[in-house]
């Protein structure tokens, strides 16, 4: 079969290239591209079949996943393969779907799975740029209907200036880190971390990103006139239609619904069942169509659904009232406390309205560091975030089966906004795993998350360079009348009718981290402007009310914490302290019960003990210290008998430490057979007089101690 290879590039700003390309693998997929930049080569390829039955929701699923060959490595573990995706990959995948996800018709629920492959890497060039821009390049070509193109670049600023896809090295030194996804006209998607940023900043990167993926775009748009695309009309716009009500059916439940909204009741579960009191209320004229056709439950339910949300949008934009009768910048009631599990090194609860934290820290040793092994990363972590959403949590009945992919993505975004305030890692030698359990959720759960954890931050001791706090943002549009609704910290119901979800953490001085999602196609400057200030005094809000519980972090740890000390030691001690095959650190670890870690830096070492209480970290302090220190000439020490020769005796004067004891030096008068006079193991003082200058080895001397002019001067 001849195959038609069809390419086109992209010329980054500092005349970087990125390639797409078609025609050569996985053809039959429904569309398939290969995106390379350097030596990363990312294959996407889409399919698309027919729904099964009719769902209330698109069955999009994207995978992305880093083939461990691509960096020349394979897999750890048993197995030696590929396994489940990591982490890091789904935390990849899920940019990728909340861009695209928007811009399906309405209507249109056939299955469509795309995969996304790093195939081969480049330690320089990082893929996860690249992901949403192989897959977009992947739907474009193929014939399912997409309100596309899109794209998806990294903008960084270093040292002030702001870098398309910079390379990996360079992202150490920025101060900000995004992901921003668009199509020609609208912001899409945006997730970053950054170090105290302020919200001007913030946008003028946004700005710089979206001038870079129109470029992008437009080269979407050549490569698809050049395949010839043609795409699918079935199931598009109206996919459902419209069910045919009487309009005064329609229009009595619609203001009766609208009644119910404007009750202001602050209960989810309260408004829940006025809401559905007015379906049941109906529920007979709702059976029949106005043509006397059955009409199936499913399309009754997505019919009232459906004027709830008109309604509750009327509401906000017509009265600027919600749900539960607050204004739009209006936060919720706020509680917090710290230290509630007394176990735990560090607790906070935190609740916000109907949502609720109980967030721990725990801290451990070295021992405990994350370990990292990706197709193109591998290290240690020192500080982990996990936040668990059981199903209680929202009065759901669901099976625990590990960590769903909104959980993983929650977490990383409270990891990051978190992070940001940690000190160094000189100053913090601790691992850190901070855990989030939402015991109640009616919004803004993650938000809640960064908060709590701020908390318990503080109340283990961590010395955080500030307290962070984060809100949820919403918005309801009319696209008819160009009139907009930005809503602060939004709860469970206004984020499902609403337009925008926009996350924003940060201090007093300004973001760490953000993440936002469009659920329509696109969100102007302006709108973004107002969220991100409305945002800002919310932040600061919620910031005021964390300081009644706590201002700054405790000066010390928890009695019952861990303790950890560092203690620098000469590089030619390393192997004192080890011991040989590692005898003397396991004695002190055993009859301490501590964890130490010994690392080489330069001309010195590191030694780290860890452990339970300040008394065993002391013990094992003075162990090492013990070991470590120099011998001093003149000194006189304790030491113990190691060997008898007929010429003299080996004694361990300091631990890991011997010196020789001439026979003529252990008593005034001579000695016939030394052996009659000392034994192994026996203890007796003695003198550090010198070192041979041709061995090097130390001298020692019982029989100064003996004169009597040594007894005179004390010695």
């Amino acid at each position: 079969m001849l195959r038609k290879l069809i390419s086109k590039t992209i010329q980054l700003p500092d005349n970087r290239v990125i390639t797409i390309e078609t025609g050569k693998l996985a053809t039959q997929a429904d569309g398939s591209v290969l995106v390379r930049m350097g030596n990363t080569m990312l294959l996407a390829a889409v399919v698309s079949k027919a729904a099964a039955e009719e769902s209330g929701f698109l069955p999009l699923s994207v995978d992305y996943q880093e083939k461990f060959a691509a960096s020349g490595k394979i897999p750890g573990g048993f197995l030696k393969r590929e396994g489940r995706l990591g982490d890091h990959e789904i935390l990849i995948a899920r940019l990728v779907d909340r861009a695209i996800r928007p811009l399906f018709p309405k209507g249109f629920n056939n299955e469509i799975q795309i995969n996304i492959s790093l195939i081969s890497a480049d330690e320089t060039i990082l893929p996860d740029a690249l992901a949403a821009l192989a897959a977009s390049s992947a739907l474009s070509v193929s014939s399912i209907p997409f309100h596309g193109p899109i794209s998806e670049v990294r903008v960084a600023r270093v040292d002030g200036a702001f870098l398309i896809n910079p390379p990996s090295n360079l992202l150490e030194k920025a101060d900000m880190n995004l992901m921003v996804a668009a199509s020609d006209d609208h912001i899409l998607m945006i997730e970053g971390e950054m170090s105290e940023v302020q919200e001007a900043d913030m946008l003028a990167a946004i700005r710089y990103a979206h001038d870079a993926i129109k470029l992008h775009c437009q080269v979407q748009r050549e490569l698809m006139d050049s395949v010839g695309v043609e795409k699918s009309i079935d199931k598009a716009e109206d996919g459902h239609g419209t069910l045919a009500y009487p309009t005064a059916l329609r229009e009595a439940i619609y203001a009766d619904i609208y009644a119910v909204a404007k009750q202001h009741i602050p209960s989810k579960a309260l408004r829940k069942e006025a809401f559905m009191a007015v379906a049941h209320r109906y529920s007979e004229q709702l059976a029949k169509d106005q043509n006397g056709q059955e009409v199936p439950i499913a399309q009754q339910k997505a019919f009232v659904t459906e004027l709830q949300n008109q309604a509750i949008r009327a509401l906000i934009l017509n009265e600027n009232i919600r749900l539960d009768g607050r204004l739009l910048d209006q936060i919720r009631p706020i509680e917090s406390e710290i230290d509630y599990l007394p176990s735990a090194h560090g607790s906070a609860l935190f609740t916000r309205g109907e949502t609720q934290s109980l967030t721990t820290v725990t801290l451990g040793s070295k021992f405990d560091e994350q370990i990292i092994d990706r197709a193109m990363e591998d290290g240690y972590n020192r500080f982990m975030l996990h936040y668990n959403f059981p199903g209680f949590s929202t009065g759901e009945v669901k099976p625990n089966r590990g960590p769903s992919r909104r959980e993983i993505g929650h977490g990383n975004l409270a990891m990051r906004a978190l992070k940001a305030v940690l000190p160094p890692d000189k100053e913090n030698l601790y691992t850190i795993r901070v855990v989030s359990d939402i015991l109640e959720s009616n919004g803004s759960s993650s938000m809640a998350t960064v908060c709590a954890g701020s908390l318990a931050l503080m109340d283990a001791g961590i010395p955080i360079k500030a307290a962070v706090s984060g809100i949820a943002m919403g918005m309801v549009t009319d696209p008819t009348t160009g009139r907009f609704a930005v809503l602060s910290d939004i709860l469970g119901d206004e984020d499902q009718i609403g337009d925008m979800d926009f996350k924003v953490t940060g201090t007093h001085q300004g973001i760490t981290a953000c993440q936002m999602d469009m659920k329509v196609a696109g969100i102007s400057y302006a709108m973004l402007e107002q969220a991100l200030h409305q945002a800002k005094a919310g932040r600061l809000h919620i910031l005021q009310k964390m300081e009644t519980t706590i201002a700054v972090p405790r000066s010390s740890g928890k009695p019952h914490a861990p303790k950890i000390v560092t203690i620098e030691v000469e590089k030619e001690m390393i192997g004192a302290i080890i011991g040989p095959g590692g005898k003397v650190i396991q004695e002190i670890q055993k009859e301490t019960t501590t964890s130490i870690d010994i690392v080489e830096q330069g001309h010195k070492g590191i030694v780290t003990i860890f452990a339970g209480n300040q008394e065993m970290l002391q013990k094992a302090a003075h162990r090492i210290k013990t070991i470590t220190a120099k011998p001093s000439i003149g000194e006189v020490y304790i030491g113990k008998v190691k060997s008898v020769l007929n010429y003299g005796a080996f004694v361990e004067f300091m631990p890991g430490k011997d010196g020789f004891l001439h026979v003529s030096e252990v008593r005034l008068e001579r000695i016939e057979d030394l052996e009659d006079v000392l034994e192994v193991g026996e203890e007796l003082q003695v003198k550090l007089i010198g070192v041979d200058p041709k061995t090097g080895k130390y001298r020692l001397s019982r029989k100064v101690l003996l004169s009597p002019d040594a007894v005179a001067a004390g010695g």
